[in-house]
């Protein structure tokens, strides 16, 4: 009979850890239990990323670690899915003679082809939903991506735009509600593209609305936006539906337009900026997200300290921070890669002192005030949870508040967290 256990190991995106949770729930639903030791498992499933070339050397990594268990344990199956598996199987056999199969990314029907079913009775049967619960979960809206930026492989690697029908997406919200899941993140690459290829050509606006009328969900979120496609519909909807969060996520990854165009962006610093104004007006007290690349390699000193302007005139409240790293296959790739390691790295740290520092200003306009509070998680002792606007709060307290959204008072701040007290409420002393 063959095995049945397996063991996921993911890096990269929220995708990616969409991803690795269906695969979860189908593999549970085949038959297979899920373990958390690589050691006690019979299928090895590692959910890869190439973005960037510091997630390839953390695959390289697991795969070495990897070695001595194959050896020991030869029959032991390794699968490797997710951005780092493309078309070429021939060569990533010869890269990786370790793996024994290469799932393309999100393929969660291919991973099932790869392994063996389990022959077992109580593989024919449903798995315990109770089991796989949890407060938050990702749900893939829109798959691919149509933008080719060029520093970017996951068009390559995930293929063209591809939306999830309405009411499948609703269902899937359902099922995660009825686990217990109280917020869900919708994903896309571009996800204010979703619905462009379907029939009737509904819009993310749509989506929203349709999500928003799933019993036992309390919160909607949703990433990552386009800047040029955001439209006053979908702000709209953020600000009308109760349930929708006030955050924003919207990367612009360079204040300098030549930068952009050799990225292949497809807009103006200055339409950017107009966009985050327009973002503010519509939805009051919103918190706004961006990514940004430094390095890149046209990027002088002088084009580098526009980005660093701009993020001192726009104030988001969150800002991602990568340096540049040169992917084969892309465009980007062809212009080299001229500025040193060390130049990046001292831009990184910059406009990450840069961040730290706003985003306390920022956060420190909170003590004192009443935040609404999804709590998921004990962390070292204390309570996990995030505000509306994604700010992340921890409070101490004897009551399990797994999956309680409560009121609480903020009583210190820093640039990545907040520390708060409990307001005395009706649920908390139905808890009680």
């Amino acid at each position: 009979m063959p095995g049945n256990t397996f063991y996921i190991w993911t890096v990269g995106c929220q995708m990616n850890v969409a991803d690795s949770r269906r695969a979860a729930d189908a593999l549970k639903h085949s038959g297979y239990k899920e373990t958390n030791k690589p050691s006690e498992a019979d299928v090895i499933i590692l959910n890869t990323c190439s973005v960037r070339e510091s997630a390839e050397r953390r695959t390289w990594g697991k795969l070495g670690a990897l070695s001595q268990l194959k050896r020991q344990r030869p029959d032991t199956i390794i699968v490797m899915m997710g951005c780092m598996v493309h078309s070429d199987t021939a060569l990533l056999h010869r890269q990786f003679p370790l793996v024994d199969h290469f799932v393309p990314a999100g393929d969660i029907d291919e991973l099932l082809a790869s392994i063996p079913p389990v022959e077992d009775e109580w593989g024919t049967q449903l798995y315990d939903l109770s089991s796989a619960s949890g407060v938050t979960a990702f749900v893939p809206v829109i798959m691919g991506c149509n933008k080719f930026c060029t520093f970017c492989v996951v068009p390559y690697r995930r293929g063209r735009e591809r939306s999830i029908p309405i009411p499948d997406v609703v269902e899937e919200v359902r099922f995660l509600a009825d686990r217990g899941v109280k917020e869900v993140t919708l994903l896309g690459q571009t996800i204010n593209h979703y619905g462009k290829d379907l029939p009737n050509r509904p819009d993310l606006a749509d989506l929203l609305y349709a999500v928003h009328e799933v019993p036992g969900i309390e919160r909607i979120r949703f990433l990552t936006s386009y800047p040029r496609t955001m439209t006053d519909k979908i702000l709209h909807a953020v600000a009308d539906l109760p349930k929708v969060c006030e955050h924003i996520n919207i990367p612009f990854q360079a204040g300098d337009n030549d930068v952009l165009r050799a990225m292949r962006r497809g807009y103006t610093i200055e339409q950017y900026i107009d966009l985050i104004d327009r973002v503010r007006s519509i939805i009051p007290g919103v918190s706004i997200a961006t990514d940004i690349i430094v390095g890149f390699p046209n990027e002088t000193e002088e084009k580098f300290q526009k980005t660093y302007d701009v993020l001192e005139q726009l104030r988001l409240d969150q800002v991602h921070i990568a340096c540049y790293s040169p992917r084969p296959g892309t465009k980007a790739y062809e212009m080299g890669d001229p500025i040193p390691l060390e130049e990046k790295q001292r831009r990184f740290r910059i406009l990450e002192e840069q961040h730290e520092r706003i985003s306390a200003e920022i956060n420190k306009q909170l003590e004192g005030t009443i935040q609404e509070v999804l709590f998921e998680e004990k962390q070292k002792g204390k309570w996990k949870g995030r505000t509306r606007t994604n700010k992340l709060v921890f409070v101490d307290s004897e009551e399990d508040l797994t999956g309680k959204t409560l009121p609480v008072r903020i009583t210190h701040t820093t640039a990545w967290s907040m520390q708060a007290e409990l307001v005395d409420s009706p649920a908390l002393k139905i808890a009680v």
